[in-house]
């Protein structure tokens, strides 16, 4: 078993735990899926040599907290350079998912 299904089979009779595990685990995947989205706009990985003087790089991120469902996550929106890249996982200015609205009527 990994990690996650062991910390899920303890929080299973915690509410608040299996929102916490849940919480931390989107905020990973979401902060993982926008570093690939970089990746795949610049063409290169993160510290590798074929990046080098392409005219284009990494340039550090934005930080901002979404509330979602299982509480607020925190995204590191990364950065170019040349403020070229726009990621698609979360539409800017975007400060809550959709779920909390759809609940909310």
């Amino acid at each position: 078993m990994n990690d996650f299904t062991k910390d899920f089979a303890q929080a299973l009779f915690n509410p608040d735990k299996i929102n916490d595990l849940l919480r931390k685990e989107l905020q990973q995947a979401v902060n993982n899926l926008l570093e690939a989205e970089l990746t795949a706009f610049l063409g290169y990985d993160p510290y590798a040599r074929n990046g080098w003087n392409t005219g284009n790089a990494r340039n550090g991120a934005l930080f901002r907290k979404v509330d979602t469902q299982f509480g607020a996550i925190e995204m590191q929106v990364p950065r170019d350079r040349n403020v070229e890249f726009h990621q698609h996982t979360m539409p800017d200015y975007k400060r809550h998912t959709d779920v909390l609205e759809q609940t909310v009527i």
